[in-house]
């Protein structure tokens, strides 16, 4: 018998730390005790009575060595979405999601933490997952090199213009510019500069790309019914879906040409709004994993916002930005303006903009879009909502 999650678990407590890479002022576990101590202060609720933990992207800190700095009082549920990318993000919501519903926790933390003097870069870590022999005997050895050929699959066999991809960025710099957590605040973007800016890989520039931060975050998932006694107004997880379809997998660069170019959420994204009950207009704003701006625009292909024909009426600045804009991304100005914690801002930006906390408010808005890294192995995506 399946159990249908949709709006019987919520998220009550969030916490965020961030700091430039390799300036952490405390070692990775540290900063993600302090992250779900924060989670749980934001909800009313005590850290020792956590018994549950979900992480993704071979994330180091094992739960149970959590335990002693937490006060933890028993530990039911651990466990972890596959891959080293960050297409596992919200996957994690629900594996966090089922074991509240079948009993086996009350109260689960979703976590990341990446700090450079523990875990080394995180390009070097997920490459792991995403190169074979074949990729690196023709110089295939960082992340930009294999997105960039995606990226001119999408520019050259799809028609997408890459003038699309300027207007995701300047959204994410006018939105960060006004976050005062953000790398980028105060820093609107200089057009003139993100066009003359180095190249990584070409067709991405340097602000076409987002940039490791050091720093940790946690969620704190609860049901519905215990969320509505905490502290904070209750952000339910309508849905999630996470997998991959046959012909999808970046270990063999995708030898189906039509797949290739794909952020690879084609395969999840009717099990995404069928459990909400949604469809892409439904849906009122969108935090976007963006590891290169390329693929955050096949991302809202796949998630069904626009098509590769009408990619250019959908995907303007204008449209893109808080409060006016009809489909406001990356809110707090996301991974590629506000940091990246291996994409977990995108997830904390989530409930903050449903509670009405974020730097740049979405007036009125009911719904929100995670789409978690476009591209990795396997990928995932949620959709959460308010009363």
């Amino acid at each position: 018998m399946s159990i249908n999650l949709s709006g019987k678990t919520a998220i009550a407590g969030v916490g965020y730390r961030q700091y430039k890479r390799g300036t952490a002022p405390l070692p990775e576990r540290g900063l993600l005790t302090r992250a779900i101590v924060d989670a749980c202060e934001d909800a009313g609720f005590d850290p020792a009575d956590v018994d549950g933990f979900v992480s993704y992207g071979d994330d180091h800190n094992e739960p149970v060595r959590l335990m002693s700095d937490l006060g933890t009082k028993e530990l039911n549920w651990s466990a972890q979405v596959w891959g080293g990318g960050g297409g596992g993000i919200a996957g994690t919501l629900g594996l966090a999601s089922a074991a509240i519903l079948t009993g086996q926790a009350k109260a689960v933390v979703i976590f990341r933490a990446l700090a450079e003097g523990n875990s080394g870069r995180l390009a070097a870590a997920v490459m792991a997952h995403h190169l074979n022999d074949h990729m690196v005997g023709v110089g295939l050895v960082a992340p930009a090199q294999v997105c960039a050929m995606r990226a001119q699959r999408l520019f050259d066999y799809h028609g997408v213009p890459r003038s699309v991809c300027e207007e995701l960025v300047r959204a994410s710099y006018f939105h960060g510019s006004r976050n005062p957590e953000a790398t980028a605040y105060g820093k609107e973007l200089d057009l003139d500069v993100f066009r003359t800016t180095r190249w990584i890989a070409e067709p991405f520039r340097l602000f076409d790309c987002s940039r490791e931060n050091d720093g940790a975050g946690a969620l704190l998932m609860v049901s519905d019914e215990m969320a509505r006694d905490l502290k904070k107004k209750p952000v339910k997880l309508l849905s999630v879906a996470q997998g991959t379809q046959q012909g999808w997998g970046d270990l063999i660069e995708n030898d189906d040409i039509d797949l290739y170019a794909t952020g690879g959420f084609r395969a999840i994204k009717d099990k995404l709004y069928n459990m909400a009950g949604l469809t892409p207009a439904d849906i009122d704003v969108v935090q976007l994993y963006e590891n290169f701006s390329a693929q955050g625009i096949a991302s809202l292909i796949d998630h069904g916002f626009c098509t590769y024909e009408n990619v250019a009426e959908v995907v303007r600045y204008e449209n893109l930005i808080a409060p006016g804009g009809g489909l406001p991304i990356n809110t707090s100005g996301g991974n590629l303006a506000h940091g990246f914690v291996h994409g977990f801002v995108t997830a904390v930006e989530s409930i903050r903009c449903l509670r009405g906390e974020s730097p740049n408010p979405v007036p009125d808005a009911k719904t929100c879009l995670l789409a978690g890294g476009p591209g990795a192995p396997t990928i995932s995506s949620a959709i959460f909502g308010v009363d």
